[in-house]
């Protein structure tokens, strides 16, 4: 426990030394400490969605590697879910964020509702660490193991066994649509010749693959910091800021020493049409959990371009935290060139607005 807690203040240090290069204007972060909307019914279906009026069902994917990820499926406020018209779409979030996330404006500004009225059969992907999905078969969500994973793990398992869920349940190919880390997981899970045959076309908004033309300066800092290396040495392996010591920490240094509102402008850029009023309520329900390991990949992806240069720089890394004497077989075993992002034979839309700053 007191490791714990001493490596939370570390990183928290870390964080408000960050902040302080940041100016704006005043966000009320107390709603970081709501309780998360999945307490008591785990479901975005109940919490969201069948609100507003939409037909809505919870289904739950079990990956290869033992996630258990939640998908909810939408449809029409005038249709019915046993009778989809329209081709299936599937949904998948960015990071630090979950299905949520496209529901959280109203019915005429949400993705998710404009595509189930205009007759798409909506599926809503959360993938693991998220509040919405269900764990691990096995694995304690206060474990090492259960957030030993990156995005080219969401890659793998998770996009690809959702996208054969969907396949098998309506026997249609899909339409993807993700954003920010939901494009690079997306274009990654594409490399993949099986998952290929089950995708209609993908449109990517904010979209992502290498990340070296990022200029945000907030995470530009991070990167030269080498703060995911930092975390990772202090033994963290969630990054969760509805922790209380990070809530605290920010909540003090934004009442009164920092003005927090525009800690989203530092990291994604300026944005003509973000609606400020929502703020509150966004926090209510953002950010979900990741894990320390896949914002190390992230920060890697953006010092070393090259896929073959990312994996041998990995390989060492884990070769010096375990004093040379193993390596992690399932990287062993891979081709370095694996992620390359070359020729997919679907149609793909890319959708990006202004200078090169991430989405999340």
């Amino acid at each position: 426990m007191r490791r714990s807690l001493s490596s939370s203040l570390v990183v928290g240090a870390i964080f408000a030394l960050l902040l302080r290069e940041i100016s704006a204007v005043k966000t009320d972060v107390s709603n970081l400490r709501r309780r998360s909307p999945d307490d008591g019914t785990r479901s975005l279906c109940s919490h969201l969605i069948r609100p507003n009026g939409y037909p809505c069902t919870e289904h739950t994917v079990q990956t290869k590697d033992g996630y258990l990820l939640a998908l909810q499926r939408v449809s029409s406020r005038n249709g019915n879910l046993r009778v989809q018209c329209g081709p299936p779409v599937l949904l998948v979030h960015g990071l630090f964020m979950g299905g949520d996330a496209w529901f959280l404006d109203s019915t005429e500004e949400s993705l998710g509702f404009i595509l189930a009225d205009h007759g798409f059969d909506v599926w809503v992907a959360n993938v693991r660490g998220t509040h919405w999905s269900h764990g691990h078969v096995t694995l304690s969500e206060k474990s090492k193991g259960f957030w030993d994973w990156s995005w080219q793990d969401l890659a793998l398992y998770d996009l690809a066994e959702m996208i054969c869920f969907i396949n098998l349940k309506t026997s249609s190919k899909i339409f993807l649509v993700g954003h920010s880390q939901g494009t690079i997981v997306s274009l990654a899970a594409l490399t993949q010749p099986d998952v290929v045959e089950m995708v209609e076309a993908a449109a990517l908004l904010s979209p992502i693959s290498y990340l070296d033309h990022i200029t945000a300066p907030l995470v530009r800092r991070m990167v030269s910091m080498h703060l995911d290396q930092m975390v990772l040495a202090l033994g963290i392996h969630q990054l969760n800021f509805r922790s209380n010591v990070l809530i605290d920490l920010i909540d003090s240094l934004c009442d009164g020493h920092l003005d927090c509102n525009d800690l989203l402008t530092a990291i994604t850029g300026k944005n003509c049409c973000f609606n400020n009023s929502r703020v509150d309520f966004y926090l209510e329900n953002e950010p979900h959990p990741s894990s320390a390991k896949n914002i190390h990949h992230l920060f890697q992806s953006m010092l070393y371009i090259l896929s073959f240069l990312n994996l041998l720089v990995y390989l060492l890394l884990t070769a010096v935290a375990n004093s040379l004497i193993s390596l992690d077989n399932k990287f062993c075993s891979w081709n370095p060139f694996y992620f390359f992002f070359l020729c997919f034979c679907i149609k793909y839309h890319l959708l990006a607005r202004g200078s090169p700053w991430p989405s999340k």
